[in-house]
């Protein structure tokens, strides 16, 4: 048992040296508030004076203070413990300890008004000390005094929490016995981070400093406030004792009988000499206790740093064999991107080849479907085509180049949606980018990573335009050459067919024309039977336009031309002025009307002409795009990026700067190393040990 507190000691050396406080070794941590008498309680238990003194806050950093008992005249095992590397220089006497730990107190403090989190490590070696680890923290305070931050208690509060928070230390509760028991802070402290009491070892100081008629019985006998591990009283030595250079080894004699004469039936479980026994005897159990799972952890930890240490790699030997080797799995890791096989695969959202084929299948098809075949057209858009393309004179059936120049219109609302497909494959090649430079070389050689970024992002830059052609010119060609025998073009035989019928009806009408003008001739045949077709409201008789009397304006004017008879003088206009002009505006087609059943007909069947072809376009090119991105952008990156790589980075002149290492990487890999060889030092310290001293 008695070789398992230097064991723990052992490990604490070890872990000193890489500043890591993750092993939560056990260890003692002493609480109390400012003038509680922690000072003189730890100084008590040396046997020596060497702690700071003063007013307020002196204790500005953690003490971590390791007991270790040798024989007297054993320079052998001192100068072997003391090979350890620790903040204070190694010294002879307690007389050289009190300057140095002093200047170690405030060396890293601010201003020498607050406090400071690095500890102090300080092994003392003697025949008259039990072995022990201890942890001296500052004391509790509740108000900033001076120039002490505004939140020093928190500062402090903190810090304890810190070291009493380990469950694997045992908290020693510090309280003085003039003060009111019940509103010690080290204990409310205690409390809250070991609820149980398992941990928590009380000490009433200053026992000699209550008022007169006053004693600490029911303290010291647990029966105000119980602590498990119990309540244990001593008698420091007063202001005017220290000033005095009073010897401890008196004041421990003062002490025994003090207790003898106040407390004779608690005097043999009270003291600092039975303190010292009582935590000894509580550490070991401790270390005991938590032996086995501290072995656990580390070995875990050890584990864990082997595998942190191998992701930063070695130091770099052949600089252009590792870059070749970067470029290429660089190029291997952002083709499996797209192709699917990639080891780390992404299981919260698509990337890669997976959101190519989304946007191809969902989002550029759910885009193109919703193009209507005759989005933005009216009825009276076709009916004005039709009319344009029939020049002067009326049409007997619906006019072809119409149909052409309508459904070209239409054709031409698919390009933009194409376009947009391809950037949003290009902005997805751009993003595995970043999904690739997670590696860990990425990391670890950021020059490199810049320009590899920047290599890819031109390669994408070049190849845009050259897919966005591509893509026009898909439109453009089927704008080029309007098929009416496509194979699926099934509405071609309706707009014969329709063709067809209107001739028929067209003939039937002359016919019937014709039958007309063989009957007897009427009077007035201009007047009566004068019919004119309006391009807008159909057939109107120019005699109901005119009074009883009167002349068409357009004989009017007629008349009045030179070389012209007048028919009347009577209302005929003067000479030279213009005549009453009965011809409407020429119609604007875009005002909605009811349109004749001839001009319905024509803009169905160049209605269903215009759907059914748009179909088979928009068929066409939206199985066409996609394989034009594959070939032109996506696949075109996949087959050249490492050689565009490689002509751009694998230069002379290069190499070294690309392989410049992260400053931050490289600290990394020290600490990792550093923390590694101390993991497997402790591993190493824990197993020497035999099952046989635990028990």
């Amino acid at each position: 048992m008695e070789n398992l507190i230097p064991v723990i000691n052992k490990l604490q050396e070890v872990f000193n040296t890489v500043g890591s406080e993750t092993a939560q070794l056990p260890q003692i941590v002493v609480i109390g508030t400012q003038s509680s008498g922690k000072s003189s309680v730890l100084e008590n238990l040396v046997g020596k004076d060497f702690l700071p003194r003063g007013s307020g806050i002196v204790t500005r950093r953690p003490l971590i203070l390791q007991l270790i008992y040798v024989p007297k005249d054993d320079r052998e095992i001192r100068m072997q413990e003391s090979g350890g590397a620790f903040n204070i220089p190694r010294i002879q006497s307690y007389s050289e300890i009190y300057t140095p730990l002093l200047l170690e107190c405030f060396r890293l403090c601010n201003n020498f008004s607050g406090i400071c989190q690095d500890p102090i490590h300080l092994k003392i070696f003697s025949p008259h000390v039990l072995t022990l680890t201890l942890v001296d923290l500052p004391g509790i305070t509740k108000v900033p005094i001076g120039d002490q931050p505004e939140d020093i208690e928190d500062q402090i509060r903190e810090m304890c929490l810190r070291y009493t928070s380990n469950p694997n230390s045992i908290i020693l509760a510090v309280t003085a016995a003039n003060t009111d028991i019940a509103t010690s802070e080290a204990l409310k402290l205690a409390k809250d981070v070991d609820p149980d009491g398992r941990r928590t070892l009380a000490v009433v100081s200053k026992l000699d400093l209550m008022d007169a008629g006053t004693d600490a019985m029911d303290v010291l006998c647990g029966r105000v406030i119980p602590v498990k591990l119990g309540i244990i009283g001593v008698v420091n030595r007063s202001q005017a004792d220290i000033n005095g250079k009073k010897d401890i080894k008196e004041a421990l004699k003062d002490e025994a009988t003090f207790l003898g004469k106040k407390y004779p039936s608690i005097a043999s479980r009270s003291g600092t000499p039975y303190l010292a026994r009582t935590l000894n005897r509580l550490l070991m159990h401790h270390i005991r206790d938590c032996l086995p799972e501290l072995k656990t952890r580390v070995n875990v930890m050890a584990a864990q740093f082997q595998q942190i240490l191998s992701s930063f790699g070695q130091e770099v030997d052949d600089k252009p064999q590792l870059l070749l080797q970067i470029i290429t799995k660089f190029a291997a890791a952002y083709c499996s991107t797209i192709e699917g096989t990639s080891k780390n695969i992404e299981t919260t959202e698509l990337c890669g080849g997976a959101r190519i084929c989304y946007i191809f299948h969902e989002t550029y098809g759910r885009t193109l479907s919703s193009v209507h075949p005759l989005g933005g057209l009216t009825q009276m858009d076709i009916l004005t085509a039709i009319r344009n393309a029939t020049g002067p004179r009326p049409a007997l059936f619906v006019p072809e180049i119409s149909f052409e120049l309508l459904v070209k219109r239409q054709i031409r609302r698919l390009e933009e949606p194409c376009l947009r497909c391809v950037e949003l494959v290009h902005e997805e090649m751009q993003r595995i980018i970043q999904h690739c430079g997670t590696q860990q070389e990425m990391l670890r050689f950021p020059k490199l990573h810049e320009r590899i970024v920047d290599v890819v992002t031109m390669l994408l830059r070049r190849r845009l335009p050259i897919t966005n052609q591509m893509v026009e010119n898909l439109v453009s060609i089927e704008l080029a050459y309007i098929n009416t025998k496509h194979p699926d073009f099934d509405d071609v035989a309706l707009m014969h067919k329709v063709m067809a019928e209107s001739m028929d009806q067209s003939q039937r009408q002359m016919a019937k024309t014709r039958s007309t003008s063989a009957l007897p001739m009427n009077p007035q045949p201009q007047q009566e039977n004068s019919n004119h077709t309006d391009a807008a409201n159909g057939p109107w008789k120019l005699s109901s336009l005119l009074k009883p009397g009167q002349q068409p304006s357009a004989l009017q004017d007629m008349a009045s031309l030179p070389g012209s008879q007048p028919s009347s003088s009577v209302g005929s206009p003067a000479h030279g002025q213009r005549g009453v002009n009965l011809l409407d505006e020429v119609p604007n087609l875009t005002t909605s009307r009811k349109l004749s059943n001839k001009e319905q007909r024509d803009c169905d069947v160049i209605e269903r002409l215009i759907r059914s072809y748009f179909m088979i376009v928009r068929k066409s090119i939206q199985d066409s795009t996609p394989k034009a991105i594959m070939h032109f952008l996506v696949n075109y990156v996949k087959d050249n990026l490492q050689s565009e790589l490689v002509s751009n980075l694998y230069k002379t002149e290069e190499i070294e700067r690309l392989l410049d290492e992260s400053e931050h990487v490289a600290a990394r890999r020290r600490e990792a190393s550093e923390m590694l060889k101390a993991l497997q030092k402790a591993s190493h310290i824990i197993s020497e040990i035999r099952e046989t001293h635990l028990w």
